[in-house]
């Protein structure tokens, strides 16, 4: 007999339904000479440090760091999950072979293998790897399924990643606590979680400590334009307001001439497909989603089989995907007026290397939608707005690149005897616009921004770039005539507060702020946790009460900014640094570096960290309380 073993009973019901498993026995399903059953996530863990010695079970400063010779499992505290275990363990006891169905990536791969070992199992183990629960994924599957030594390496990465945060997370926390904690409360602190706090905290720092500079901005308004004043690079205005108020005084009665009309034509591409950190932010910026929320709806889109695997960090596509592009299209009706100008008979779909590209795809893919038809199964409006936006994105990919036109019209004022700020003589202006020559892609946001506009459900914007479009007069080199100059006066605003969207960014660039696509595409190797963890990491930051919501942004709380100023190990709180371990947790994967290494310089790290705070001769402490 061949158990299979999945990660949830409703996966387990899909997969018993394709291999012809009718019978449900009650914790499994068997027939056709195979036997379903499935775990709860994770059922096992690593033994609490009193299970490895009974002096470490008490709380003490002397017996820090807690490094035992050989990490063990135990089943978790639950009478469900020991009742379900005893039925997995029977049926992996008499097996001829096991298959492991568990979610495709690192966290999957170490629920499903820490079952196995604590059930014992002797006999060959397969893997049945996947991107989606259709039924014709999972036949796909099931006829090409690997050795579980294929996804050795995967295994040993999840593995690192959780002996790293028990070493890190109980010896730290344990050492704060005792140390600054005043024995009335705990300070929780982790390899990822710490590092995130300090993001939130720093940027705070940034804000409280922001000094605004004024500066004055002049204008001139030309034939219902308005032209800003061309400055030194750098400067955003006059600073004085003695310089700006002589220029205005100087070109108010004078003309304006054009001196230059320039315009250049320019494409943009469509939105690039979603991995789950910019779906997150996606649905946090237009819906207000947290990244909590998105995950646990993109997880229930993905069960009802209507998108594929969630848990990925790529935009790309893998080239054998595309012959299967025209079936998913044409399965997608809601969206058919979009799609039929697509599927041209004779012609094929665009095959664009910045979507399909191998060598940017590892485990899983972007998130795209399934062949099966969304009006097959049930949504919630929550559900429906998720599913939009990445069905959108799916179609927009294989339409053409936007067109426009991008206008810069130069202009001046001269005046004789002007000596004001940098200007000696005259005054440059310059507006700039952009005129849409054709949409392309961009059809498929400006009609639903039209349909919310007459009053559909959903009310958020349309995706823009970032020059949206602003079309001027036309303009003619030589003209001059009257103008309408003004001066402003202006401050410089502080650094706006982390919003989950923001905060997503900056975990994964680890605390880098990149706008560009490529470069972060780069910098994502070094970002702190992973695309799965990173929201249950933020909502561990608000159970304990280091952050709190304000309207849409994110802040710390006195207990939150006490504990990172308490900190004053650099390993402990920097992105930097814990993206450097992130990448090394990458590489353990990929086979380019060592685990054993990579868990002994995380002993040292530890190590290291015990002594410093030991030696910390200091009376600090924590004086607010935060909720465990």
């Amino acid at each position: 007999m061949i158990v299979c073993i999945a990660e949830k009973p409703s996966v387990a019901r899909d997969i018993a339904n394709v291999l012809g498993a009718k019978n449900d026995r009650g914790g499994f399903i068997e027939g056709n000479g195979y036997q379903v059953t499935w775990t709860f996530g994770h059922l096992c863990e690593l033994k609490a440090p009193g299970e490895y010695s009974p002096i470490w079970k008490a709380w003490s400063l002397s017996q820090l760091p807690m490094i035992p010779a050989r990490f063990g499992i135990k089943l978790k505290d639950d009478k469900g999950i020991e009742k379900q275990f005893a039925i997995i363990e029977k049926l992996m006891q008499a097996a001829d072979g096991i298959i492991n169905c568990g979610d495709a990536g690192q966290e999957g791969e170490l629920i499903q293998r820490w079952v196995m070992q604590k059930a014992g199992a002797k006999c060959p183990v397969q893997r049945l790897w996947i991107s989606s629960l259709t039924e014709e994924a999972i036949r796909e599957g099931f006829q090409t399924l690997k050795d579980q030594l294929e996804y050795q390496s995967l295994y040993e990465a999840g593995l690192c990643r959780a002996i790293g945060d028990w070493m890190l997370g109980m010896n730290a926390t344990r050492l704060y606590t005792l140390k600054y904690g005043q024995n009335r409360q705990v300070l929780s602190i982790g390899r990822v979680q710490t590092p995130t706090l300090a993001l939130i905290v720093n940027r705070q720092h940034e804000i409280d400590n922001f000094k605004p500079e004024t500066y004055w901005v002049l204008t001139t308004k030309y034939r219902d334009t308005i032209f800003s004043a061309v400055m030194e690079e750098g400067d955003r205005g006059f600073k004085t307001q003695e310089d700006g108020e002589k220029a205005l005084a100087a070109i108010r009665e004078l003309p304006f001439t054009v001196t230059s009309v320039e315009k250049k034509a320019g494409k943009e591409a469509p939105p690039r497909l979603f991995d789950l950190t910019s779906l997150q932010v996606e649905c946090n910026k237009k819906f207000g989603y947290s990244a909590e929320q998105t995950l646990q709806l993109i997880q229930s889109l993905y069960e009802k089989k209507v998108t594929t695997y969630p848990r990925v960090d790529t935009t790309y596509l893998p080239t054998d995907v595309y012959p299967k592009c025209s079936q998913i299209l044409a399965a997608m009706t809601p969206y058919a007026g979009f799609i039929q100008p697509l599927m041209v008979k004779g012609k094929p779909l665009v095959k664009n290397s910045k979507i399909f590209d191998n060598s940017k795809v590892t485990d899983h893919h972007a998130i795209i939608p399934t062949p099966v038809p969304v009006t097959s199964v049930v949504l919630t409006n929550y559900e429906k707005r998720v599913y939009d936006l990445i069905a959108r994105r799916f179609i927009g990919v294989f339409y053409p690149e936007c067109k426009f036109e991008q206008t810069t019209v130069l202009g001046e004022v001269r005046c004789e005897g002007l000596k004001a700020g940098i200007f000696d003589g005259f005054v440059p202006f310059k507006a700039t616009g952009k005129r849409i020559v054709d949409p392309a892609w961009r059809v498929l946001w400006e009609k639903k921004k039209a349909a919310d506009a007459e009053g559909a459900e959903n009310s958020e914007p349309v995706e823009e770039s970032e020059n949206t479009e602003n079309t001027l007069p036309a303009f003619k080199k030589g003209e001059s005539g009257p103008h309408e100059p003004n001066l402003a006066e202006k401050q410089t605003t502080p650094p706006k507060p982390y919003t989950e969207a923001t905060l997503l960014r900056a975990m994964e660039t680890a605390g880098k702020l990149v706008e560009d696509d490529e470069l972060r595409d780069a910098l994502k190797e070094n970002g702190i946790g992973r695309p799965s963890t990173r929201a249950a990491i933020i909502e561990t930051l608000f159970k304990r009460n280091y952050i709190r919501r304000v309207r849409k942004s994110l802040a710390p709380t006195a207990t939150g900014i006490e504990l990172i100023s308490l900190i004053h190990e650099e390993l402990l709180k920097s992105a930097e640094l814990t993206g450097i371990w992130e990448k090394k947790l990458r590489q353990i994967e990929r086979h380019e570096y060592d685990a054993k290494t990579f868990i002994d310089e995380l002993k040292q790290m530890v190590s290291d960290i015990v002594l410093a705070v030991l030696s910390d001769n200091s009376n600090r402490h924590v004086t607010t309380e935060a909720t465990q």
